[in-house]
């Protein structure tokens, strides 16, 4: 392992230092982990866009809605403790989300993003989480649940949140610590305590005028009633990127976007799971609850992003037709993108995991060529 850290730092290390003096990142970190253990640490560049507060070892940020793949091992873990199979319903846990024809929906559609729930009937509010769980209640399929798949941008969260809830009387963002984040002493977030502040970098949204791809997924998102921007607004608010730079919105614990954390526990966290769901001695996850996170329940295009996507119980896959690969070569690779490029995944096959943050945003569906070019260099 000596060996391979040492050549991946010379294969990486000139690659990292090119996406800030070439292709314009403000800062950012990587971290490799393989077997269960870190072979590689990056960082550069700075917290701020006045370029006065450098990025170091314990910088964290905002990495968007790779908080999904977080929240989606919460409730697995939570799952496998209580012996609940993803064939059993909802509703069987969760007796008012039986509402609208929605009694039948299983936790495997509900995880794979087949539930028809991407968007809300109802406005309502983000930081309003019972009404927002209430308009969910109510909410009647936007297509057949298990005929499409389509992605809960920010449904999803609440969605798992509330089940999580439902089953161990904890949101995901304490089971999150107690379970995960402490035991592992992870420094990633799920509502960022105010003395964690300090630590954190600005967010910017990517600069205007740059390539939109797909292109038809962001003329939909640019077209008022479309369902595509119905799941990028509901549930309304906090649509704005600066705005998850105040001390007050960072610690709101909304599980489809607001974790906050560094690239080494991101990367960890994966290197865990990677490691058949085992680290430093300690087993969190039985190999039938890895093997749910591997195996695909949906894949092809995807109704809300317009592209082919897949996606296994919580986390995103590779779909066949998917170009570029986010998660690498290997087929039981699995994890879950930021908005803007930031991107984790585990793959169990080769036993690495990695995780790449950044602060200035791309205008980029998925990972894009600064981190995915580092990963493609991991395998070659």
């Amino acid at each position: 392992m000596q060996s391979f850290a040492a050549t991946l730092r010379t294969r990486l290390g000139p690659l990292f230092e090119e996406n800030f003096t070439h292709f314009g990142e403000l800062g950012a970190a990587l971290s490799v982990w393989q077997n269960g253990k870190s072979i590689l640490e990056l960082h550069g560049g700075f917290r701020d866009a006045n370029r006065e507060h450098q990025w170091t070892a314990d910088t964290i940020v905002l990495f968007w809605s790779a908080t999904k793949g977080l929240g989606s091992a919460c409730l697995l873990h939570a799952l496998q403790d209580r012996d609940i199979r993803l064939e059993r319903c909802v509703a069987e846990f969760w007796p008012e989300f039986a509402q609208a024809g929605k009694n039948a929906i299983t936790i495997e559609q509900l995880l794979s993003h087949q539930a028809g729930l991407s968007a809300l009937d109802e406005q309502v509010d983000v930081l309003d989480y019972p009404a927002v769980i209430a308009a969910l209640e109510k909410q009647t399929p936007l297509w057949p649940p298990g005929t499409a798949h389509g992605y809960h941008a920010r449904t999803f969260g609440f969605l798992v949140d509330e089940l999580t809830r439902r089953l161990t009387g904890q949101r995901v963002s304490e089971y999150w610590r107690t379970t995960f984040g402490e035991p592992l002493e992870l420094d990633i977030w799920i509502g960022l305590p105010e003395a964690e502040n300090q630590r954190a970098a600005t967010i910017y949204a990517a600069n205007a005028g740059g390539e939109q791809n797909p292109a038809e997924f962001y003329r939909q998102l640019a077209t008022a009633g479309t369902l595509v921007r119905k799941t990028f607004t509901s549930p309304a608010g906090l649509n704005s990127i600066a705005a998850m730079n105040t001390a007050e919105n960072r610690a709101t614990d909304i599980v489809s976007f607001s974790g906050i954390g560094s690239a080494s526990s991101l990367a960890k966290f994966y290197g865990m799971l990677a490691n058949r769901g085992e680290i430093d001695g300690r087993r969190f996850f039985a190999r039938e609850t890895i093997a749910q996170m591997t195996t695909t329940l949906a894949s092809g295009v995807d109704r809300i992003l317009q592209i082919p996507t897949a996606f296994s119980a919580g986390f995103m896959k590779d779909s066949p037709e998917s170009a570029p690969r986010i998660f690498g070569p290997s087929p039981s690779a699995f994890g879950h993108p930021g908005a803007g490029g930031s991107n984790a995944f585990a793959d169990p096959e080769n036993g690495i995991s990695f995780a790449y943050v950044m602060n200035q945003m791309e205008q980029s569906l998925l990972p894009n060529g600064k981190s995915l070019r580092l990963m493609d260099h991991i395998y070659r």
